[in-house]
């Protein structure tokens, strides 16, 4: 449990309930940055770029006083070079499927932390990798038509119906849900010992 407040900067209901699981207490506060590649970036530095921007957001929001801290998480799929995102619609997110299923890919997702008062952030970059089943495409259209992919980046709940897909997560499942737990909780206190150091 962190000694100061955390404030969590997304509307993630996946990362709210990893969290409270884990019974850290937290209020949340959404970021709204806007979530666009760069031209060139590479996916680790781009899910860090927004995991830090997001945390940032807030905590400027909030300004220093009382010091609290902020956690800002970004979650990618990657398959090959290509960075997959949340589907813009039920077709784009049959497309996204069909893209995933007999492949493996890697599910990327950086954790930042500030304290509000200095602006200090630490961030933690954390991937998985998830091999798919195949499928046809009536199932993974009946599994659209569920709705759960919906606001998934790569367009599955690893948690949800969209396990039936996977046939193996290498690392944390956390991560590929949205959080990875160990390490969020690790970064919280590293950070706290330091704070009290």
């Amino acid at each position: 449990m962190p000694a100061l407040p955390l404030i969590l900067a997304s509307a993630s209901p996946r990362r709210r309930e990893l969290l409270a699981r884990a019974g850290v207490a937290f209020e949340v506060l959404p970021a709204e940055i806007p979530e666009q590649r760069d031209p060139g970036e590479a996916p680790e530095a781009f899910a860090r770029r927004l995991a830090e921007a997001k945390a940032r957001a807030v905590a400027t929001r909030l300004g220093g006083e009382p010091r609290r801290w902020v956690l800002g998480a970004d979650t990618i799929v990657v398959l090959g070079d290509s960075v997959l995102g949340k589907p813009r619609d039920p077709e784009h997110a049959v497309e996204l499927l069909a893209r995933l299923l007999g492949h493996t890919h890697r599910v990327l997702t950086a954790v930042s932390l500030i304290a509000s008062d200095t602006g200090d952030a630490r961030t933690t970059l954390v991937e998985s990798r998830v091999r798919m089943l195949a499928a046809s495409e009536a199932e993974v259209r009946a599994y659209v038509a569920t709705g759960e992919s919906l606001d998934k980046a790569g367009a599955y709940a690893l948690q949800g119906k969209g396990r039936r897909f996977v046939a193996q997560v290498e690392g944390s499942e956390t991560n590929v849900i949205g959080l990875p737990l160990e390490e969020t909780l690790a970064l919280l206190a590293d950070a706290e010992s330091r704070a009290a150091s």
